[in-house]
């Protein structure tokens, strides 16, 4: 190992080792503020085809897409082929107006037919098909097996009653239309489906109906088939084990789009999501396929975070919550969110929630930023599971996940930066059990000599400009020293640590910073530490000080 130190201002020691760039000029400046920091440039607006949705708009709150819900029953309540606009329905215990009185509010909607529920199709349907309700689910209904041809051919015909009879699939205010319909909360769920194989029905027939559902749906809404999220889940709960783990995934090869509706609980189970492209790789970190049409910008990737202190769920540590919630949904490269204002905490974290608006939707292409939440959490899903993880396909660390990172990604790298799980911030079982435990931040380890966390940027985000940016480092403010941020040819001024043990946000400021991919392991900068004590870091984000130049 080569060192050259040298002392500035008698204050600040800098090192460099073998792999990485020597460092010369520094350049711009810092600023330190408490707690996270989720500004953004003035310049950024929201995408196109992204959005908050909800039962209700809220522009207060950013939310601009209210929900059109309507029953079947309320629909065709008198026999098939007819649709009735001026009757009320009622599921879940809220009530519907009339289809005209809906449409006739001018502002964007979100669409839920609820359909499968004994009380939410109307009678002829049971009795044409001669089948018999399944349940209860956990909410004390009953269920039509919608996986039964003639159930699905009539819920199909009520499909192109109302969307293409009716125009309603090529309304320019309709942003997203969940399917199927079904079950509890017009949620894909797979208790019915349990409860109907305890009854005989068999993979085989369930995955008759399953193939050609999804292309049913796709062919009948046409080119406006991007608007159709379905709302299963990868890897669900089922009655015939593994066999039905890429479920969702055949969804959305078909041409939906998807949604999760638990990323509130955001350690669990969501770490590996074909559906979303999602990926653990060998070294824990998470992978995301944008390439998948699910991510072309015209088709939905939703989530839904209202779940904090609601819906059966407890926590008093809400804004943590809140938080890793919406990164998780950010790293499946969500470009929708159902919200509740109240539930959600939107008022209470205006600033986050902003972020979170001004964010889905993006690609590396054109984000106001790329960051990294720098983390070792466990997914107590993957515990016991077998899932992907055989043969070829390996993962070391199970069940322990490094990372949120959407297009800036960690890495350990050189001999100075293989980087240490944080002892500084430990949440366990928030929300539930299963939510595991989460480390909240890496360090370095400078007793062993690592005294440096590397970072690598996705190339397309700034597409080798030398562009000014800001580079936000959340720190814990322990110990003492001076720590500061290193690139090809050039470094920020140091951060002098005060010692006072909270949690702050440092803001650099670089002119011109060279990210080449020629530090250490291929990476673009690093997280340097003089003579003083370990450095925790939680989160940091590169952030575009002008709009990205167009190709």
């Amino acid at each position: 190992m080569k060192r050259v130190v040298a002392v500035l201002a008698g204050l600040l020691v800098l090192s460099t080792v073998a792999g990485a760039a020597p460092t010369s000029a520094v350049s711009g400046g810092v600023r330190v503020r408490p707690g996270d920091d989720w500004t953004l440039p003035g310049w950024v607006r929201p995408s196109a085809n992204s959005g908050l949705f909800s039962e209700t708009a809220a522009p207060e709150f950013g939310v601009d897409t209210r929900s059109l819900d309507l029953s079947w029953r309320q629909l065709q309540p008198d026999g098939p082929g007819t649709l009735d606009t001026r009757t009320a329905g009622l599921a879940q215990d809220m009530g519907f107006p009339p289809l005209s009185r809906q449409l006739a509010d001018r502002r964007p909607f979100w669409v839920r037919i609820f359909a499968s529920g004994s009380r939410w199709a109307p009678a002829w349907v049971a009795d044409e098909c001669g089948v018999e309700p399944l349940g209860p689910d956990y909410d004390g209904q009953y269920h039509l097996p919608l996986w039964n041809e003639c159930v699905w051919g009539r819920l199909l015909a009520l499909y192109r009653r109302v969307f293409v009879d009716e125009g309603l699939r090529a309304d320019p205010r309709l942003r997203l239309v969940y399917v199927p319909g079904a079950f509890t909360w017009a949620e894909y769920d797979y208790d019915m489906v349990g409860k109907a194989a305890e009854q005989g029905l068999t993979f085989e027939e369930y995955r008759s109906w399953y193939r050609h559902a999804w292309r049913d749906l796709t062919a009948l809404f046409g080119p406006y088939s991007t608007k159709l999220v379905f709302t299963g889940e990868d890897y669900p709960w089922g009655p015939w084990g593994s066999k039905t783990d890429l479920f969702a995934k055949q969804a959305v090869d078909a041409g939906l789009g998807i949604r999760t509706g638990i990323t509130e609980v955001f350690d669990f189970h969501l770490s590996e999501a074909p559906s979303y492209g999602s990926r653990i790789e060998p070294d824990g970190h998470m992978t995301v396929d944008e390439s998948l049409p699910v991510h072309d910008g015209r088709h939905v990737a939703a989530t839904e975070n209202e779940c904090f202190n609601d819906c059966g769920y407890r926590t008093d540590e809400p804004y943590y919550a809140v938080r890793q919630a919406n990164l998780k949904a950010l790293q499946l490269r969500t470009n929708w969110v159902y919200v509740v204002p109240g539930p959600s905490y939107m008022k209470q974290y205006p600033q986050h929630w902003r972020w979170v608006r001004l964010s889905i939707g993006k690609t590396a292409s054109d984000s106001p930023d790329a960051w990294a939440a720098l983390r070792d959490a466990e997914d107590t899903y993957w515990k016991n599971a077998t899932g992907p993880f055989t043969g070829a396909r390996q993962w070391p660390g199970r069940p322990w996940v490094r990372n949120l990172e959407r297009w800036l990604v960690q890495r350990d790298a050189g001999p100075d930066g293989r980087a240490r799980r944080s002892t500084a911030d430990v949440h366990s079982g928030v929300l539930g059990p299963e939510n595991g435990t989460a480390y909240e931040g890496l360090r370095t380890d400078r007793a062993k000599g690592q005294t440096s966390l590397y970072f690598d940027l996705d190339d397309r985000f700034l597409r080798g400009r030398h562009e000014p940016v800001q580079i936000k480092v959340t720190y814990r403010d322990a110990g003492g020293g001076d720590w500061w941020v290193e690139h090809q040819g050039g470094r920020s001024p140091a951060v002098r640590r005060t010692g006072d043990g909270a949690w702050k946000t440092a803001t650099f400021r670089l002119p011109r910073p060279a990210f080449a991919n020629r530090l250490s392991g291929g990476t673009d900068f690093r997280i340097a530490t003089g003579p003083g004590g370990d450095l925790d870091v939680r989160f940091v984000r590169v952030v575009r000080v002008q709009p990205p130049a167009r190709s």
